[in-house]
């Protein structure tokens, strides 16, 4: 069995590698700018910079040893917005011009930090545009150079007019490979999950604050609803066409039907507020947690009762259990004993597939009943846009459910003999 542990942990390796480059596309390179999301579009250009540097985002997505800079953003002159013409001293068409002797005016956001070395990539043409002894043939042509300055990066005419139709202003990396995936990686090999924007504090000590809250209140309903969904779905499975089984069924069409908001604002204004039964809010004692514990196995117990009982109507017609009643063995013990051992390997894969989710709580029963848990923590940084943390959940969750893949197999090895691990 240890064989076959190893086994699965080395090809899990790839799946983890993938799941590490997923979350990093996501939240680097779909997402947007994480530093727009959390200052706001509005922020000045120096704040955005320094939430960059701050967090590595300021480094080249994959490679590179160049990149882009918040001082100066890139402009296009032949498609670029009047706005962004006027700021440059750009004629209403076409490329910015330059005479004679004239200097390109950077109309840079903040002084450039010292220290760092950068280049200006200026694209155009003209008779005053350096290009390398190589002779000019008018403006139709376009060249492409970078000028390197520590302090100030220049551009002027030289010779002749200019025309200029793109400027970009970049920073030297320390390396080809400094990006933001290796920094990313590097930090997850030291489980450094980043730092919550919204908190100020390490995204590691909050999810490990929130994970007892999270596993006080789902793994309770993890165990009851597993519990009470096989017990009745035995009894539908045994009553077969009986009012008791319409009955069930009934009841468990209901309970899929209704929304799960429903369920919560009821308990809460009905049982909680109204009759006092349970505490409305918080996260002091045991009690907190009755009602939370109580909507949540209401609201999956409809799905699992109708999984499981579809599973053991399998069973019950199979010729084992036929031949148990005909030895004279109780409802009970065949039920429990024969019935319920051989349908273990459905049960057990989907308790495996809701492993994952323990760790992740429940959004709404947390953030409803003020339950401190990762639940919590995850609505809020999705409010906040506190990506270090949505992405932290996201790949923890993600990882836990190849570890409870392996984890079912395992387990379905050792309660059925007849699956061999190879």
């Amino acid at each position: 069995m240890w064989r076959y542990v190893a086994k699965r942990l080395v090809q899990a390796i790839p799946t983890v590698a993938g799941v590490v480059l997923v979350t990093f596309v996501l939240f680097n390179v779909v997402g947007g700018s994480p530093a727009a999301m959390v200052l706001g579009q509005n922020a000045a250009a120096r704040s955005l910079e320094e939430f960059d540097v701050a967090r590595g985002y300021d480094k080249p997505l994959f490679f590179g040893h160049w990149t882009g800079t918040r001082a100066l953003e890139e402009v296009d002159f032949e498609n670029a917005p009047p706005g962004v013409r006027a700021q440059w001293g750009a004629g209403e068409t076409g490329g910015l011009r330059l005479e004679d002797g004239e200097e390109l005016a950077l109309p840079l956001a903040f002084p450039l930090p010292e220290g760092g070395r950068w280049r200006l990539a200026v694209t155009g043409g003209g008779p005053g545009f350096p290009h390398n002894g190589k002779k000019f043939r008018g403006f139709s042509t376009q060249w492409k150079k970078c000028f390197h300055s520590v302090e100030n990066p220049e551009f002027r005419a030289s010779g002749g007019p200019v025309e200029i139709r793109a400027v970009r202003l970049e920073k030297a990396t320390r390396h080809f490979f400094d990006s933001q995936l290796l920094d990313y990686v590097k930090r997850l090999l030291r489980l450094d999950f980043g730092t919550s924007a919204s908190l100020n504090q390490p995204v590691g000590r909050l999810l490990l604050a929130g994970i007892g809250p999270s596993l006080a209140l789902t793994v309770p309903i993890l165990i009851v609803e597993l519990v009470v969904s096989l017990v009745l779905a035995l009894l539908c499975a045994y009553r077969r066409g009986s009012w008791l089984d319409r009955g069930l069924v009934a009841v468990c069409v209901a309970l899929m039907s209704v929304n799960y908001l429903v369920w919560i604002v009821i308990g809460q204004f009905v049982l909680a507020y109204k009759l006092g039964w349970f505490p409305v809010w918080g996260f002091e004692s045991w009690k907190n947690l009755l009602l939370p514990v109580l909507i949540g196995v209401a609201t999956g117990l409809g799905a699992n009762v109708r999984f499981y009982r579809t599973i053991l109507l399998e069973e019950m017609h199979k010729d084992y259990v036929r031949t148990a009643f005909a030895k004279g063995l109780g409802e009970g013990k065949v039920l429990f004993k024969h019935v319920l051992k051989n349908a273990l390997g459905p049960v057990i894969t989907n308790v495996a597939l809701a492993l994952p989710f323990l760790y992740t709580g429940s959004l709404l029963l947390e953030s409803f009943f003020g339950i401190p848990g990762l639940g919590y923590l995850s609505l809020n940084a999705i409010h906040s846009s506190d990506v270090d943390v949505i992405r932290a959940v996201v790949l923890v969750g993600a990882l836990l459910f190849t570890a409870a893949n392996i984890l079912a197999d395992v387990a379905l090895a050792w309660v059925d003999p007849r699956v061999k691990l190879s």
